[in-house]
């Protein structure tokens, strides 16, 4: 497939897409998004918005997920490095509660597609990082929810640095709190 290839990950419905990027003395070109390169590795949402954020060093931000019809995900770190987390929290599923993590920064490009029924995160590990994605979904205050991203049922292993979370998500509650009020249900 031209522009994209998708790389193997433990957790089912989530896919690790790395781009092929023209490099020279110059720098570097890549195509960020082409919706029908896409589609044919099964990302098939239409996204509604793009988000940036810009973060320091040891800053977490997550774990969140949008109840209602839900909120898939295209996540690429632009500047700097990012772990990505994500958690599958479809009821039913196989790996309820598992959790993968991935290295995305300025130097491999790689993007991560969150599917609807997966809690995302991320971890700032460089200096700086500037994150930004596209959303399957307005986002909507009422209806954001979130899980502790220090669940230790979940057990993420974050990296060993000070961890600098917002007060709404050091206060989030763990899965086992919420899990029977979720949405998202596991269909093989």
């Amino acid at each position: 497939m031209a522009g994209v290839e998708a790389l193997p990950t433990k957790l089912d419905g989530r896919i690790l897409v790395s781009p092929i990027v023209h490099r020279d003395q110059r720098g570097f070109f890549h195509e960020t998004y082409r919706r029908n390169t896409y589609a044919e590795l099964a990302i098939r949402e239409e996204f509604v918005q793009d988000n940036h954020s810009r973060s320091e060093r040891g800053v977490v931000r997550g774990m969140h997920f949008q109840v209602g019809a839900g909120m898939a995900k295209l996540v690429r770190c632009s500047l700097g490095a990012i772990l990505d987390v994500v958690v599958d929290i479809r009821r039913g599923s196989p790996t309820f509660g598992h959790w993968e993590a991935f290295e995305l920064d300025d130097q491999n490009l790689h993007q991560l597609y969150c599917p609807i029924g997966f809690a995302h995160g991320f971890c700032v590990v460089s200096d700086t990082a500037d994150v930004l994605y596209k959303c399957s979904s307005y986002y909507v205050e009422s209806i954001e929810r979130g899980i502790a991203y220090d669940d230790p049922d979940i057990g993420i292993a974050w990296p060993d640095l000070e961890l600098l979370p917002s007060p709404r998500d050091a206060a989030a509650p763990r899965l086992r709190e919420i899990e029977h009020d979720l949405p998202f249900v596991y269909e093989p």
